[in-house]
């Protein structure tokens, strides 16, 4: 009973699926889109080629180099919007082996503007928007909906499966919500008091411990990790330059801004939670 109200707790805070809407009272919502803006390169004319006078080649460098930081400016700030940010979340959570910070603020701003939208939907009831732009909104909040749901279900599947591990490990606690630090340790008491009623009472001395297999053993070999050793693929943010994969130094790479690598977890796990690198 105490992980299925803790259980239900976690699922109670997962958003709501809108409710289906007539035509007549869609409307377009002023959230979760995105403003693009289109950045045009001058391009050189090819015809009575001259040969410029060096100020006016200056000017023409200087007016490229110009337009190359506006437009990754506006990239920047393009993937910096909320929805980008949870798509990025949701990548590295389900491409990491082991269980991330939970981001709340984050989640907090992304409940609040799928309550905005849904409550604009509602206020605006017969204004006669057009069907399809009124569909194409709805397709958004969908969207936004989903990954929110993906996410909060992909955390709750690495807490069933190393509930043991996370349960005795203060780090790995404080990358939970509350409501995950709720379920996580409900789930590890009930497991234990299971397998102490059903298994380990009937077992001799030495061997009823439910993380260590004997005495013997130095470890606690009976609960499940997560394998940090595991490949992934990643794709670097910005320049990292050269960096040491192991702790002897034999391994080195030099880390370009945009380029994709296939590494060990555990040795890029710092640039990951630094926002350095994303998983895909």
């Amino acid at each position: 009973m105490e992980v299925a109200s803790a259980f239900a707790e976690v699922i109670a805070s997962f958003p709501r699926f809108p409710r289906e809407r007539s035509p007549k009272s869609r409307q377009k919502p002023r959230v979760l889109r995105r403003d693009r803006q289109r950045h045009r390169r001058r391009e050189p004319s090819s015809r009575h080629p001259t040969r410029a006078s060096s100020e006016r080649e200056g000017e023409g460098k200087m007016s490229s180099w110009d337009d190359d930081d506006d437009s990754a400016a506006s990239a920047a700030d393009a993937a910096t919007t909320d929805v980008e940010l949870l798509k990025r979340a949701w990548r590295n959570e389900k491409a990491a082996p082991e269980i991330l910070r939970f981001d709340s603020p984050l989640v907090s701003r992304v409940r609040e503007q799928i309550q905005l939208l849904e409550e604009t939907l509602d206020d605006f009831a017969d204004s006669g928007v057009d069907d399809l732009v009124v569909s194409l909104y709805q397709m958004d909040l969908d969207r936004t909906l989903f990954l929110l749901r993906s996410y909060l279900r992909l955390r709750l599947q690495k807490i069933e499966k190393y509930t043991m591990h996370i349960s005795r490990s203060d780090d790995l606690l404080s990358r939970l919500s509350q409501q995950e630090q709720r379920f996580a340790k409900s789930c590890a008491d009930i497991m234990e008091k299971h397998l102490e009623q059903s298994v380990l009472s009937k077992l001799p001395y030495g061997y009823d411990s439910v993380t260590r297999q004997s005495l013997s053993s130095s470890e606690d070999d009976m609960v499940p990790e997560p394998q940090l050793d595991t490949f992934v693929f990643c794709k670097t943010k910005s320049d990292v330059g050269a960096f040491q994969l192991d702790d002897i130094g034999e391994e080195v790479v030099d880390l370009v801004a945009d380029d994709l690598y296939v590494l060990r977890y555990k040795s890029i796990k710092g640039l990951v939670e630094g926002g350095r690198i994303d998983l895909i």
